[in-house]
């Protein structure tokens, strides 16, 4: 697959995603801001032209109407001094007749101002000619009807002529909505997929960091570290993958280190637990009571010290055998009679009770983990519960998943401790009743192993008579 590209900064990449997305919004917007201006422009001529039209028209008519009042005056009364009014009227015709021309009329509606035009000539001209007879006056005077009847035909042209532009503005406006429309279905799609893509190519890097930083957290340190994007951010991939590799060697350290310490501590530990084999049995001689019990105690406690280094490296090499599970079909009571026979000396000490409420089930599970998990919480409980009480283990399918539960009647879990109870080597505020303290990994190996089958471990209940540990596993039937 071809690695997209990226610019070397993360502000760059956020900027260029900005643009991208900002870039077909300016468009749309200038050309929408276009389009309103030249609908007001046009709208604008076009009230203009028909302001115009209106008022030349309407003028038109008023002065063919005064023309033929100066006419008959001057027929009438025979007085050439009504021809001065007459040529005042007639100068404003023409003044009128030149703005109406300039206009944009119709064919029809400029044949009719054309006409009143040359109907006027020709009406000035018998009136104005001295050797004009009155019957030649009074029929150019009855002219003006005529011209009256073409001028109003000119008004008529006019108000059609303005309700064409009309028309054509409502076209413009309503083609203009449609673009605008069409503009923006076009444009929601390609901004969704611009937003998608910006998203995609900035979260991609992001999610990488992220998923590396949680695996580091995790302790999955087996994956490399890789992050493609921006330069800045590659750079932080690279240092992560840095920290991978010291995390890997101080790991390999640290179990280096576990294997020589128990390697170191199990001859002088062989030799005191034989030494106290044998002040025990009495094959060194009879011991006195006092003693007895001093070699009795010297005896459990280095069988605790022994089973405190098996923790340790049990837990060592527990990153290393936590993924590899041996899943099989088991049957459930069967590990917890192991338990129960392990445990067997432990709680005769102490004459306590281990109550199984388990139904005969198979499931499919890693038997050597879930005998470790049953184990260490067992053993947990006998630390904590009091002389001649009793641990209940019940068991049940919720689902697809086998549900455990393993309750005591200790002092419980302190509420602050609550958030760190399945931490490595974290040891409760609440003491045991014993004369050697845990090794605080019990409940972390429970946890560990758990989460190995894709589980969870967790504190079910905090009452004052106990405490009741939960683990959830998915299973197979």
């Amino acid at each position: 697959m071809r690695r997209p590209y990226y610019p070397r900064s993360f502000v760059k990449l956020l900027l260029g995603g900005f643009v991208l997305v900002a870039l077909p919004l300016a468009v749309a917007l200038v050309n929408s801001a276009v389009s309103v201006d030249r609908l007001a422009e046009r709208s604008r001529h076009a009230i203009d032209s028909a302001q115009q039209l209106t008022r030349a028209s309407q003028r038109l008519i008023e002065l063919v109407t005064a023309l033929e009042r100066n006419a008959r005056q001057f027929a009438v009364l025979d007085d050439r001094s009504w021809l001065d009014a007459y040529a005042l009227n007639r100068e404003e015709l023409g003044r009128v007749a030149a703005e109406l021309g300039a206009l944009p009329l119709d064919a029809p509606g400029r044949a009719a101002l054309d006409a009143v035009v040359a109907g006027e000539q020709a009406i000035h001209a018998t009136l104005s000619r001295d050797s004009a007879k009155p019957a030649e006056i009074r029929a150019a005077v009855g002219g003006f009807a005529a011209l009256a009847e073409r001028a109003q035909s000119l008004a008529e042209h006019a108000r059609a002529a303005i309700g064409r532009d009309v028309d054509a503005l409502r076209e413009t406006a309503a083609a203009a909505q449609r673009i605008a429309f069409w503009q923006m279905a076009a444009i929601v799609p390609l901004l969704l997929l611009l937003v998608g893509g910006a998203t995609l190519l900035i979260a991609r890097p992001i999610g990488e960091l992220d998923a590396a930083i949680r695996r580091l957290g995790s302790g999955e340190l087996a994956e490399p570290v890789s992050v493609s994007g921006p330069r800045d951010l590659e750079y932080l991939g690279e240092r992560l993958e840095w920290m991978r590799h010291a995390l890997v060697g101080l790991e390999e350290q640290k179990n280096r280190f576990l294997r020589q310490v128990s390697h170191e501590l199990k001859t002088p530990l062989a030799a005191v637990r034989e030494g106290a084999e044998l002040l025990t049995d009495g094959a060194l001689g009879g011991l006195a009571p006092r003693q007895q019990e001093v070699a009795q105690i010297v005896r459990g406690n280095s069988v605790e010290l022994q089973r405190l280094i098996e923790d340790l490296l049990d837990y060592g090499a527990l990153q290393f055998r936590a993924s590899e599970l041996n899943l099989r079909p088991t049957r459930l009571t069967e590990v917890l009679d192991r338990v129960a026979a392990a445990q067997q000396l432990a709680l005769a000490g102490k004459e306590l009770k281990l109550v199984f409420d388990c139904p005969e089930m198979d499931v499919r599970v890693d038997g050597e983990k879930l005998r470790v998990i049953l184990d260490n919480l067992v053993s947990n409980a006998i630390r904590f519960s009091p002389a001649g009480e009793s641990i209940r283990v019940s068991a049940r399918r919720s689902g697809g998943r086998l549900v455990i539960e393993v309750a005591d009647r200790g002092p419980g879990i302190a509420p602050e401790d609550r958030e760190r109870i399945f931490e490595a080597f974290y040891q409760g505020r609440r003491e045991a009743d014993g004369r050697v303290r845990g090794s605080g990994l019990g409940l972390a190996i429970v946890s560990e192993y758990a989460q190995a089958h894709g589980g969870r471990a967790e504190l079910a209940d905090n009452e004052a008579t106990g405490a009741r540990f939960r683990v959830t596993l998915p299973v197979e039937g």
